[in-house]
């Protein structure tokens, strides 16, 4: 049976290649943004996904961007859906965007506060995975003000909330790893320390909505997940967190096969795995449940309420992980043969 502290040096200490990281993507400061352009033609165009010409200016900078909807469910359920921002045209080699091509950005998905803070709370998704595994997507938060050149949709003189999402080829390079983009992965190529953290994970924000299976009508693994090939083994990344109970937004709704009264409620959905694996993977994140806290708590816009809310669904896990052996025997009781 593998040794505990063994399982924990193997991915808390993987060998990556040394990678300097995008100056995005180094530090947590807000980045105030504005975002200028057609908004109402890059909305209408969540079919043809068309890119349109618009101006960002930050810090001094003005950058020519090319902006399109992106994502698949909420391009279609969003009153203002996700957006890719591409930077070809200017190709900046300075400022915080220096080295930039493609970037995703998350944005509030309908009017008000409430969606406002589904953002900001999607963002703590993110930065909790980041605590927990450097194989992990970083992200940098933004406030945008919105100007749409048409005149046609209004848009908030006091800017929103939103943030990027680095890349999978600027991920892949910080780790020393190689993109996968297959149509399914054998679960035995799966590093199995990192899959566990990843099940633990997604159990703690109240996530169901992945696999490590190709979804329906796609051809490229994972759902909800990128594949990474480090030094032979494949580690699952996971993104896209707004159907998680975390953030438990208005149009959040469990798959029926789930059988769950709402997102909120926690279902573990990791694969078989050594207990010892998975007793590891549950000691690391309990560790850093005070990090986990301190970034929930330093992070701009999120009211102390909403805070209060987020600390609160996070401690329902932490308290049940105080008997590790029940939550163990849940997980395992529960956990997919594959």
């Amino acid at each position: 049976m593998p040794n505990l502290r063994d399982l924990l040096v193997t991915w808390l200490c993987i060998a990556v290649a040394p990678a300097s990281a995008s100056p995005l993507f180094e530090r947590d400061e807000v980045i105030e943004v504005e975002l200028a352009g057609p908004i109402h033609s890059v909305i209408r165009s969540t079919e043809r996904r068309t890119e349109y010409p618009f101006v960002l200016r930050s810090g001094g900078e003005t950058l020519d961007v090319d902006v399109r909807v992106r994502g698949k469910s909420r391009a279609k359920i969003c009153e203002f859906p996700p957006l890719r921002l591409d930077f070809r045209r200017t190709s900046p080699d300075q400022g915080v965007f220096a080295g930039q091509d493609k970037l995703k950005l998350v944005t509030h998905c309908r009017e008000g506060d409430r969606a406002q803070t589904n953002v900001l709370e999607e963002y703590l998704a993110y930065r909790i995975f980041g605590l927990l595994s450097e194989v992990s997507y970083r992200v940098r938060l933004l406030h945008v003000r919105f100007s749409d050149t048409e005149g046609r949709v209004e848009t908030d003189a006091q800017g929103r909330f939103a943030f990027v999402i680095e890349p999978l080829d600027r991920l892949a390079e910080r780790v020393g790893g190689v993109g996968l983009q297959i149509g399914s992965v054998a679960l035995a190529r799966i590093d199995p320390a990192h899959a566990a953290l990843v099940y633990v994970f997604q159990y703690l924000i109240g996530n169901t909505d992945w696999s490590f299976v190709t979804a329906e009508h796609e051809e490229v693994c994972c759902h909800n997940g990128d594949l990474l090939d480090i030094g032979g083994a494949i580690y699952y990344v996971p993104y896209d967190f707004d159907l998680a109970g975390i953030v438990n937004a208005r149009y959040a709704r469990p798959q029926p096969e789930m059988r769950l009264r709402s997102v909120r409620q926690r279902r573990y959905r990791g694969f078989c795995t050594e207990t010892e694996t998975l007793r590891a993977a549950i000691r690391h994140l309990n560790a850093r449940r005070d990090d986990i806290r301190r970034v929930i708590e330093a992070t701009p816009g999120l009211s102390d309420r909403d805070s209060d809310k987020v600390v609160d669904y996070l401690d329902a896990y932490f308290d049940r992980a105080r008997d590790e052996e029940k939550l163990l025997r849940s997980f395992e009781r529960d956990c997919i043969d594959g």
